[in-house]
């Protein structure tokens, strides 16, 4: 499928008659959803952590493939305050769909989450993305979207941020546990630019969508399963939880 089509269709907020056939194909699949390549694995929670630094207010970006899925999993997660879609990455001149959609702006699709670090932790938001919210072995690529803008990366906000996600990559590494080395990137955030407001709550919203029902809810289903403790039923909604653009 070429990349500008699947953008597009994406764009449009919902799946042709034609995509579905084009899909069923591709997935191997026909009127049953086929099942996602960001399959769960059950990690170690990481050996090192943020130090408590008595913080109510912290903020992270996370980029990990199509960024409705991920946003949707830190959406259900107990302590996160909002989780806005964006681009990280690149400049601010280029941080818009369609320019990003070409994948040379170096920007990735990236999820801003402001979290409570007394009530979910930094490495806990770690453990939660690297086992449920995509596949971080992967090289520029997610599902069935490809490029750069699609990499697996976490952007931090502070030097305890980069020591503790670095040191649990190379944990998780050493342990073995994908069978591959971690292809995750870490470095400083540059800059994270809000999506447009169509990309906002795109999961919560459009749950029949072939491409949620598909890619994205599973990865909510999975937090449920792997993380109970975490895991909250409603949302915290872009549009209900006072994030700007």
């Amino acid at each position: 499928m070429n990349r500008k089509r699947l953008g597009w269709m994406r764009r449009a907020g919902a799946w042709t008659a034609a995509w579905s056939a084009v899909a069923a194909v591709l997935l191997g699949t026909g009127a049953a959803c086929a099942m996602p390549s960001e399959d769960p694995v059950a990690l170690p929670a990481p050996l090192a952590d943020e130090a408590p630094a008595g913080r109510t207010i912290e903020k992270a970006v996370f980029s990990g493939g199509c960024f409705w899925g991920v946003q949707k999993v830190f959406q259900h997660i107990k302590g996160v305050q909002r989780a806005v879609s964006g681009y990280a990455g690149g400049g601010a001149g280029t941080a818009n769909y369609d320019t990003v959609s070409g994948g040379s702006t170096g920007h990735a699709e990236s999820v801003e989450v402001t979290f409570n670090p007394a009530v979910v932790s930094f490495g806990k938001l770690l453990q939660v993305f690297f086992s449920v919210a995509h596949n971080p072995t992967e090289v520029d690529r997610q599902g069935p979207d490809h490029g750069t803008q699609y990499r697996s990366e976490v952007f931090t906000t502070n030097d305890e941020q980069k020591r503790v996600a670095e040191a649990y990559i190379r944990q998780l590494d050493q342990a073995g546990i994908f069978g591959r080395r971690i292809a995750t990137r870490v470095e400083p955030l540059p800059g994270f630019y809000a999506a447009e407001d169509y990309h906002q709550d795109y999961a919560t919203l459009h749950p029949d969508s072939r491409y949620i029902a598909i890619y994205d809810l599973p990865k909510v289903r999975n937090l449920e399963q792997f993380f109970p403790q975490l895991y909250r039923a409603d949302p915290v909604l872009v549009a209900t939880s006072g994030a700007g653009h």
